[in-house]
């Protein structure tokens, strides 16, 4: 049986040590509003009946992951894929809200992006 509940929701939660700086970013990036805004959590959602939300959460001894993955460096965990219009329009936008371009690209049609404490993210024409 799957997991139900009377709504569907479904929420991403980043580490981060400082999660107000990343819920500020993300809200520049997506232009989503903040919800909760806490000293160590910060949601943000397009929307409060969006069903989805993007959550910052505080993590003291946070380290940085490496992108690409190195032996015995911290990993990411996971990465969020945002499909856009246009490549360079929005890594151009990504990069003013505070991201950084990834030196390594893997792909053609996607930029691997690199949020302010190092969580990777792609952006991709779809």
């Amino acid at each position: 049986m799957a997991l139900r509940t009377k709504s569907h929701w479904f929420g991403v939660v980043l580490n981060s040590p400082q999660p107000q700086a990343l819920g500020q970013f993300y809200h520049r990036l997506l232009g989503w509003k903040i919800f909760t805004d806490e000293p160590n959590w910060v949601t943000l959602a397009p929307s409060k009946d969006a069903g989805y939300n993007l959550a910052c959460q505080l993590e003291e001894p946070y380290q940085r992951p490496v992108w690409p993955a190195e032996d015995g460096k911290p990993q990411m965990q996971l990465h969020l894929d945002l499909e856009v219009d246009d490549l360079d329009e929005a890594v151009a936008h990504a990069v003013t809200a505070g991201a950084e371009l990834a030196e390594y690209q893997p792909q053609e049609r996607v930029r691997v992006m690199l949020d302010p404490d190092g969580h990777p993210f792609c952006l991709y024409v779809g």
